[in-house]
């Protein structure tokens, strides 16, 4: 299934898909990926970082420290002047590359969608088949605010000229990881 999505959500554009087997590799990669783009606490540098389940295995004051500009407060001025934002998606599809999130918290939306780039985390094991699938794993009664992500952001509604990144992130970055469970999500 993990093939399947990766080459379909690497298709639809600006789109990368890394594998780790463990969620300290994974947590590995994020922080040299903060330190390559350069995060600092200034407006337009700043990164995000929705609160989540992979979060447990992080030192959060060592990582404030390393890196200034890092909040795992998210606000939406903050995720606003963000560079990076950070959150972690409940299922992936493999038919279509695209990823499902409870977005019923705002953090969740702010650092997914007004970052220039946005770090997915998604446990390799709830990649799914197709939408019918995951219909039967989500239950509405239990999410109020459902977002389907599906690559970085595009429009070409403007005399059919393709832009990048005018309705969220310009740049989409999925990491994958093998050992990582959701509390609380039906396998």
């Amino acid at each position: 299934m993990f093939e399947s999505f990766k080459a379909r959500a690497e298709t639809s554009g600006n789109t990368e898909v890394k594998r780790f087997e463990t969620t300290a590799q994974a947590l590995g990669f994020i922080e040299a990926f903060i330190a390559q783009e350069e995060i600092k606490d200034e407006a337009g540098s700043y990164a995000v970082w929705a609160d989540s389940s992979i979060l447990k295995a992080l030192d959060k004051n060592a990582m404030v420290a390393k890196f200034p500009g890092l909040h795992f407060d998210v606000t939406r001025e903050l995720a606003k002047g963000a560079k990076i934002g950070i959150t972690q998606l409940q299922w992936g599809l493999a038919e279509t590359g695209s990823m499902a999130q409870d977005s019923t918290d705002v953090e969740q939306r702010l650092a997914s969608a007004l970052c220039w780039i946005h770090v997915a985390i998604l446990p390799t094991s709830k990649i799914i088949a197709d939408i019918p699938a995951f219909m039967t794993k989500m239950h509405p009664k239990d999410i109020k605010f459902m977002t389907l992500i599906t690559g970085a952001s595009k429009t070409a509604d403007i005399e059919r000229v393709l832009a990048i990144g005018v309705h969220g992130p310009e740049r989409l970055v999925i990491v994958c990881v093998d050992d990582l469970e959701l509390e609380g999500v039906a396998s």
